[in-house]
């Protein structure tokens, strides 16, 4: 089978959205031939959008922007979108993980409706989301067990959607947030934004300022 993994950050590296992604990779890499997508910017060559035509299954991984898909990302889909409707004949099934800085998974249910959609507009099969709270963590997790501690959740959730991958399956959308307490999620975070303030010369009471 062959399935193209699409990330969908406007990070360069050590996104989220890539340690995700390649957790996936893991779990999918026997006997499926893989292909691996930076969607930073719009600027989908030729090339690109016939190879993705070819495949049978499209993953999409980004970070959630205001409760939707990042202005970057939407533009490549109506490019991917246009092109799907005039070229393929191909049954291509899309799942799509979004994660969010937020505690809950659920926070991400109108991003992940969003790219049932879109499926819906480019004539795709919708297959699965996964809705991943706690995405702030995961910088900080990178030497951690993909199975263990804050990450089992995940890990668990996307080891049901890479079945549903290899089998073509199509399935309820899954919420998880991370194995972590919320109460320490939110000092970590709230840590976080202070040493930032202070790495930029502000002080603390400056992250209360209103426009």
């Amino acid at each position: 089978m062959k399935i193209a993994l699409i990330n969908g950050s406007p990070k360069a590296k050590n996104s989220a959205s890539e340690q995700i992604l390649n957790t996936l990779k893991n779990m999918l890499s026997h006997n499926n031939e893989i292909s691996e997508y930076n969607f930073r910017t719009c600027n989908l060559q030729n090339q690109d959008l016939e190879n993705l035509e070819k495949c049978q299954v499209l993953v999409f991984a980004f970070p959630l922007y205001v409760d939707g898909i990042p202005s970057h990302l939407l533009n490549c889909l109506y490019e991917l979108e246009n092109y799907f409707n005039k070229n393929t004949e191909n049954k291509i099934t899309v799942y799509a993980l979004v994660n969010s800085g937020f505690y809950e998974g659920h926070q991400n249910s109108i991003a992940l409706s969003l790219m049932k959609n879109w499926c819906v507009k480019s004539n795709l099969s919708w297959g699965q989301g996964i809705g991943i709270g706690g995405g702030g963590m995961f910088s900080a997790l990178v030497g951690v067990p993909d199975d263990k501690g804050p990450k089992k959740n995940l890990y668990v959730a996307l080891k049901t959607m890479a079945y549903n991958i290899t089998t073509k399956n199509s399935a309820d959308n899954i919420f998880i947030s991370p194995n972590f307490p919320r109460f320490a999620y939110k000092l970590s975070a709230e840590m976080g934004w202070r040493q930032q303030a202070k790495k930029n010369k502000l002080k603390s009471k400056d992250l209360f300022h209103k426009m």
